[in-house]
């Protein structure tokens, strides 16, 4: 008889091993199959007083639910690998970057879409709380699909289009330096005031806006006049005069009286580097509870009530001097008033959609209003004879500010992801634009330095100037920065301690510290 040899021997062994794995493969795969007919025979077999028919329904749901949460996991699974794919390949060529890059296939135009529509809802949801009991969004805005595209994409155009992920050589420190925290609902607007004292103002959902000491943190006032979200909040040019818009469908005027409090002396904090970044968005929700605001004198009633809107009013400021202000509301129109009378002077009507904001420039009666319908319109009042208007497309999605700099340029924002800055002599196109990776919500553009201040959907801050530059990204580490979306920023270059504040829906606002280096200042 032939004698079968060792190595023919091992490769039969070989194969009944894999056949016998196969086996079990294939018993287990048939095993997972028939498991909701195993588990629906066990539940029709219990006691229930449900018909037959409502339990094979709520039991065909239920089947239909977990099928979606485990496409969902699956999905997260692949993105989280193809992170980590470009991480090793980008670490190989010792270069870094904030995220996975969604910019490739179907998985771009699914972030982009899921993360758009949910922060549109709480933008949406908050802004128009008229009730007596307002409560913050605890999820995160994107979820996992919420990631950064990294060095990947230079965009090209007719304008100076500039990728949001160039960066430069030199790098600004930007140091946090307070947290300011006492509201109990997301901050949706920053401003200081442009008289002395200089103190921080912030509007909330909680229906309150409140007035803070910079250097310590300490709530000095709070006004509770409204009865829905204070959506804005600025400051008489001269006087010690607050302007509010609420979602009470009214904006108000109120006089304010403050006394600093002593410096206490702090410990000095470390300088934190753009770049370093630690993912702390589930920093537990009794931090930011402290009641800052429990012993601060509270202004119940409004020298001024403006109520001629028959919607939230989002946004309100002051014209050039003082004596009128404007209103941009939900109503698709912004009104013009005398501060003196409370009479209505203007209706700026055409607008297709809700307006979203609105500013006035700091030297001429010039106004600029931002809206839903994808436009920004320029309003002039410098002849009182002649109130003409420019409808400005140069988005594709909500405008969510527009706002003048000191110069002849407009700089606008958008749900699309770009900030575009605009030359008031010739607005057929931007000079600039900066693509993000994110919504864009309430910018600021500082006076001296010209510097753009973006606030993103995702929590990230970052730093552009007028030609479309990234400067810098705003530090969260150390278990520091926003955890949740930042609604505005606002500049105060002649602050000592703070020269930039943001605010956002993790209902605290930031003083940072910026020093942008000379060198990209020269550019």
């Amino acid at each position: 008889m032939p004698v079968e040899s060792g190595t023919s021997s091992a490769a039969r062994q070989a194969k009944q091993k894999r056949k016998s794995h196969s086996l079990s493969i294939r018993r287990t795969n048939s095993t997972e199959q028939d498991r909701p007919a195993m588990q629906r025979d066990v539940l029709e077999g219990q006691d229930s007083k449900l018909p037959s028919a409502v339990r094979h329904n709520l039991l065909e749901l239920f089947g239909q639910i977990e099928r979606e949460f485990e496409n969902l996991y699956i999905e997260n699974v692949e993105l989280r690998r193809e992170i980590d794919t470009l991480n090793e390949r980008l670490t190989a060529e010792g270069q870094t970057i904030d995220g996975g890059d969604l910019s490739r296939g179907p998985l771009k135009a699914k972030a982009s879409h899921s993360t758009s529509q949910l922060s549109q809802k709480l933008k949406t949801t908050y802004k128009a709380s008229t009730s007596k009991c307002s409560h913050s969004f605890h999820g995160k805005l994107g979820g996992p699909r919420n990631f950064n595209v990294g060095n990947w994409e230079l965009w090209g155009g007719d304008s100076w289009i500039v990728s949001s992920f160039k960066t430069t050589t030199s790098r600004a420190v930007c140091q946090l330096v307070k947290e300011y925290v006492g509201h109990r609902d997301g901050i949706w607007d920053v401003r200081v005031t442009r008289t002395q004292p200089i103190v921080l103002g912030t509007a909330s959902a909680d229906h309150t806006a409140m007035l803070w000491s910079i250097e310590t943190g300490k709530c000095l006032l709070k006004y509770v006049g409204h009865a829905g979200s204070v959506n804005s909040i600025k400051f008489h040019p001269t006087e010690q005069v607050a302007l509010t818009a609420s979602g009470d469908q009214t904006a108000h005027i109120w006089r304010f009286m403050v006394q600093l409090p002593t410096p206490q002396p702090t410990a000095d904090t470390s300088q934190l580097s753009v770049d370093d970044e630690i993912d702390f968005s589930d920093k537990d929700e009794a931090d930011c509870d402290g009641d800052g605001s429990s012993e601060c004198p509270t202004i119940r009633v409004p020298s001024t009530t403006l109520k001629s809107h028959q919607g939230v009013v989002i946004a309100a400021d002051w014209l050039v001097g003082g004596k009128q202000v404007v209103t941009a509301s939900w109503d698709r129109a912004a009104n013009l008033y005398d501060v003196e009378t409370s009479e209505l002077v203007h209706s700026l009507t055409g607008h297709d959609q809700e307006l979203t904001h609105c500013c006035t420039h700091p030297t001429q009666r010039l106004v600029v209003t931002s809206s839903r319908d994808t436009t920004f319109r320029l309003w002039d009042f410098r002849d009182p004879s002649i109130h003409s208007v420019n409808v400005f497309q140069g988005h594709t999605d909500t405008v969510t500010s527009a706002v003048f700099t000191v110069g002849d340029n407009v700089v606008s924002g958008s749900d699309d992801r770009t900030v575009k800055v605009w030359d008031l002599k010739n607005m057929r196109s931007p000079i600039a634009t900066i693509r993000t990776d994110s919504a864009v919500n309430r910018i600021s553009v500082s006076v001296s330095q010209r510097i753009i201040a973006l606030p993103h959907d995702n929590r990230q801050v970052r730093l552009f100037d007028m030609s479309g530059v990234r400067l810098a990204r705003l530090p969260r580490s150390n278990r520091q920065g926003h955890r949740r979306m930042v609604c505005c920023s606002a500049w105060s270059e002649d602050n000592p301690t703070c020269n930039l504040f943001t605010c956002g829906f993790d209902r605290q606002a930031i003083g940072w510290n910026i020093n942008i280096p000379a060198l990209l200042q020269e550019k």
